[in-house]
Formats: structure tokens, C-alpha cells, sequence
């Protein structure tokens, strides 16, 4: 696509680079990785989303399809393409994409033997991330290669956690691996936030995790939460952001005053 626009846009200050990240599934992080951008991007912040788990779910939730003649962030890793040849636009206004595939799992394993290979994602960033205000990274569900990878190049993490049974479980192995990248490969990353998701203000089992949330992570935890809801769920399959699907719904709200506490946070 033609960048032009993206590139003559100059943000205020640092680019913001998020790796949302959880090794267990099914805690909304695809989802809140869509509906975050979408919302940043009502609030007039330019934003690049890196799909960067082989399942894809962020590149259909904006309702994206992946033309095998079209370069994704696998043929970035594979320095067969710049980044920015792999930039679409989304539905969403100020809000760009680079989709994943399938592909992707391959670049695992093929990685394994290159020269600096956590850094290949910070090293295609470089010359054109600086051109939003934030870029925000869909981590697969694992500690693996890939997820190295975003975690060199970013500046932050945000961790969606479902108000569910076993909401902390493998937390600690993910805090074990911040701190070694932290200390061998990036020593500028840090727990931007946790977001609180899936929650039922009705059920107790909400209310407790929530609180064995905030008791273990402190001011890390977002004030705002992110209910159950039917129109956050249907949305991915429409692809379109909760914001566009279902513009009054309490999801919608959600991410919206969501995206207003992260630009407080800088």
C-alpha cells in the first residue's frame, strides 16, 4: 500500500510499543488488541498493529484477508520484504496493519539458526515505526522465538487476564521471562498494564479474581475493565472492531475509556 501518509505523521513524543502478551489462551488478547488500536484511533493517535501469532484471529478480527501474493510479517521475518510492503490499511481510521498467517509458525524454527535472532522484529521496525504514536504487537500464546522477538523490540507489555479460574496461572513464568529480557536482550521493557477481562460484575468469582488480581500486580492493574459481552464476542466474526460493530455497547464504552486511560499513562 501507499505509506506516504503514515510516514508524514510526526508523533509528539516517543513511540509507544506494546507487546500483548499471555501464554494461556483465551483471555482477549487478539480481541483487545483490535479493539485498543480501534479506540487509539478515535482518539486521533496513529497506530500499527503487528499480528504476530500464527492463528491470525487479529488480522480477521479487522476483517483482513491474506493474499498469497501479498507479503505478511512472516516474509518481513524472512527479510523477504520490507515492513512496510506488509501494511494495510484496516477499517478503522489511523489504525494500520500488518497481518499474519498461517506461515508464520514456520518462522520458529527457521529462525532458530539466524545471526541476532530475537531481533529480527526490532530490526525491520527500524526507519518506519517511528511513525506512529503507538504500535501495538498481537504475541502468540507461548514463550517461544516469536514471542522474543516482540518483547526485544518493545518498550512495554500489557497483559489481558480473564476474571476466570486459574487467571494467574503461568503469570509467574511470564514475569520469569520479562526479567530475562530485561536483563539479556531488552533492559527498556516494562509492564505497561494488566487489563482485566471477561468480567462479570454479577458473579462473585469476578469480584475475587479481580481483587487477587490487583493485590498481585498493584497500580499495574487498568482502573477501567472489559465486561463479558455478546457484542464483544460477535465482532471478530463480522471484522470490525466492537466500536463499529456495536458503538453503545458497554464493551465498546469499555475500550474506549480504556484507550483514554492508556494515553494518560504516556
Amino acid at each position: 500500500m501507499d505509506v506516504k501518509a503514515v510516514k508524514r505523521h510526526k508523533p509528539d513524543s516517543p513511540t509507544r510499543i506494546i507487546a500483548v502478551i499471555n501464554q494461556k489462551g483465551g483471555v482477549g488478547k487478539s480481541t483487545s488488541v483490535v479493539n485498543l488500536s480501534a479506540a487509539l484511533g478515535e482518539n486521533d493517535r496513529k497506530v500499527l498493529v503487528i499480528d504476530f501469532d500464527p492463528q491470525a484471529n487479529t488480522t480477521s478480527g479487522y476483517g483482513i484477508e491474506v493474499d498469497e501474493d501479498e507479503p505478511t510479517i512472516y516474509e518481513v521475518l524472512a527479510g523477504e520484504a520490507p515492513i512496510e510492503d506488509a501494511v494495510r490499511e484496516t477499517c478503522a481510521e489511523k489504525v494500520f496493519l500488518v497481518p499474519a498467517s498461517i506461515d508464520l509458525a514456520g518462522a520458529e524454527i527457521e529462525l532458530v539458526n539466524a545471526e541476532d535472532r530475537e531481533m529480527a522484529l526490532k530490526s525491520a521496525l527500524e526507519g518506519f515505526g517511528d511513525q506512529f504514536d503507538y504500535i501495538i504487537i498481537d504475541c502468540p500464546p507461548s514463550l517461544g522465538l516469536i514471542t522474543l522477538n516482540a518483547l526485544a523490540a518493545s518498550n512495554s507489555i500489557l497483559v489481558p487476564i480473564q476474571c476466570e479460574y486459574y487467571a494467574l496461572e503461568g503469570v509467574t513464568k511470564l514475569l520469569d521471562t520479562l526479567a530475562v529480557v530485561q536483563a539479556r536482550l531488552n533492559p527498556d521493557i516494562s509492564i505497561f498494564g494488566v487489563l482485566l477481562t471477561m468480567y462479570d460484575k454479577r458473579t462473585t468469582l469476578s469480584n475475587q479474581v479481580a481483587d487477587e488480581v490487583r493485590r498481585y500486580f498493584g497500580k499495574s492493574v487498568f482502573t477501567t475493565v472489559i465486561p463479558r459481552t455478546v457484542k464483544v464476542a460477535e465482532a471478530p466474526s463480522y471484522g470490525m472492531p466492537v466500536t463499529q460493530y456495536a458503538r453503545f455497547n458497554n464493551g465498546s464504552r469499555a475500550y474506549l475509556q480504556l484507550a483514554k486511560e492508556v494515553i494518560r499513562r504516556g
